[in-house]
């Protein structure tokens, strides 16, 4: 059983539609909570006695509440998942994969790292063949639909190994904006990683932007053409130490941040990881690059 402060997930991105009187027809809501794995039905009392916990955005003192399936509940402001039905995944997508469940061409495809889940899953998203890197698979077609859809600007940092040295000027330029064949664009975030060369440079670069190839046409247009891409980093999921061609389940923690922002109920995060993640990724070499890249 898990510890009150391990919260995650969802029961949905609608706006649920339940009063805050106890439906008669649902489940009391410290059942739903603790079959969720949120902490023992005890505990979930605590949580809901104390103002922790929220029901369709509504917060809920009474542990008699009653909810049903649709219901949004949240244990201080993150997201729960109470449909145990449904799995999240995420892959480090080797270069030379589509990002497609049956590939028309026959070329390598997303199955082979599906095929030994009951689930069947699909990719939120997509990253290049040529690009490797962190893509999460589900069965939530509501989260799918919401992460993957350009309005939505969830947050995504590359590392590129470009050709040539890549100066402060240069990086200036891609964080004030360049302007590309289909209108501006610009930067999140970009920095100049250790490690670099005359003939190479790593850059590590974090945007919104869902247009194709927005990394590449970006590095071209600034003079130094991507040689390898990884996407290190999904809003708040980081691919950490995940090798290439491998798949893990989301945490639990991990879960609550990606539905707690396809929910709207918080700004996309880059600090799941923390310090880690910034740790992991000054440690990245031009060799991890090349071992997998990825871009939209």
């Amino acid at each position: 059983m898990t510890s009150d402060s391990d919260f995650g997930g969802t029961g949905g991105l609608g706006s649920g539609g339940a009063t805050p009187e106890a439906n008669p027809e649902g489940e009391r809501l410290q059942k739903v909570m603790a079959a969720a794995g949120v902490a023992s039905r005890r505990v979930c009392e605590d949580l809901i006695a104390q103002g922790r916990v929220s029901v369709n955005g509504e917060i809920v003192e009474e542990p008699g509440r009653r909810v049903l399936p649709h219901d949004l509940i949240a244990v201080d402001g993150t997201a729960i998942q109470t449909d145990t039905t449904k799995r999240y995944v995420m892959l480090n997508k080797p270069v030379g994969v589509v990002s497609s469940m049956a590939d028309e061409g026959g070329r390598p495809d997303l199955r082979e790292f599906t095929v030994n889940y009951d689930e069947r899953l699909f990719n939120v998203g997509r990253l290049d063949a040529n690009t490797s890197g962190l893509l999460v698979l589900t069965n939530d077609g509501d989260l799918a639909h919401v992460l993957a859809h350009p309005s939505f600007g969830v947050s995504k940092t590359y590392i590129a190994k470009v050709s040539g040295q890549v100066t402060p000027q240069t990086i200036a330029k891609l964080t004030k904006g360049i302007e590309l064949d289909d209108g501006p664009i610009a930067a999140d975030r970009a920095r100049a990683m250790p490690g670099g060369s005359r003939a190479e440079t790593l850059v590590e670069l974090t945007l919104h932007s869902g247009r194709n190839r927005v990394v590449r046409r970006m590095m071209d247009a600034v003079g130094h053409p991507v040689i390898d891409l990884v996407r290190r980093q999904f809003g708040p999921l980081h691919l950490g130490t995940l090798p290439v061609g491998r798949t893990r389940d989301l945490t639990r923690t991990e879960l609550g941040a990606l539905l707690t922002i396809a929910r709207g109920e918080a700004p996309p995060s880059d600090d799941v990881a923390g310090s880690e993640a910034a740790s992991a990724a000054d440690s990245f070499t031009a060799a991890d690059v090349s071992a997998g890249g990825h871009d939209e």
